[in-house]
């Protein structure tokens, strides 16, 4: 086999285990969404969420942009959000015609305990694996990280400890 061809097999391995992974992962984080006592939203109002706790105070159309979406189905989304009180709609501080969002106080606790109910049952898993085995996880997942920073299609969010990452 020459090089060309292990490279693609080994490029096919790699996405075969990776979506196992992550329909793996999906399954976890059902659960955990499960176990927080808040009211549950769906994958896209998630999505709005995470994107608000990342991109604090934008617009609509922004956010429809981040999401890939249309301002009309996003604005529906925020609706719905908005009266679980996980969102509100505030004046712009710099244009009165429009609109900033952001999280409420619930909705940043709702995405508080989702995240540690999810990184529990993580942990879990992890804490089974070898040393070697979670650092060979770490790169992989620094890897994958670094990869979809490179083709900007997910916004990635700054945490505490971002630059030091350990096993």
């Amino acid at each position: 086999m020459d090089a060309n061809a292990a490279a693609g097999s080994e490029s096919q391995d790699a996405t075969r285990a990776a979506r196992e992974l992550i329909e793996l992962l999906e399954v976890l984080w059902e659960r955990g969404k499960d176990i927080v006592p808040s009211n549950p939203v769906s994958a896209s109002q998630l999505r709005v969420l995470y994107s608000l706790d990342r991109e604090e105070g934008i617009n609509l159309r922004t956010l429809a942009e981040l999401l890939g979406s249309t301002p009309p189905s996003v604005s529906r989304l925020c609706d719905r959000l908005e009266a679980l009180g996980y969102v509100q709609r505030a004046a712009s501080p710099v244009s009165r015609r429009e609109l900033v969002l952001r999280l409420t106080t619930h909705g940043r606790t709702y995405l508080r305990n989702l995240r540690a109910k999810r990184q529990d049952a993580l942990q879990t898993v992890i804490a089974e694996m070898t040393p070697a085995e979670r650092r060979a996880l770490l790169a992989g997942l620094t890897g994958f990280q670094d990869a979809l920073d490179e083709t900007g299609s997910v916004p990635r969010r700054k945490v505490a400890g971002d630059d030091a990452r350990s096993a």
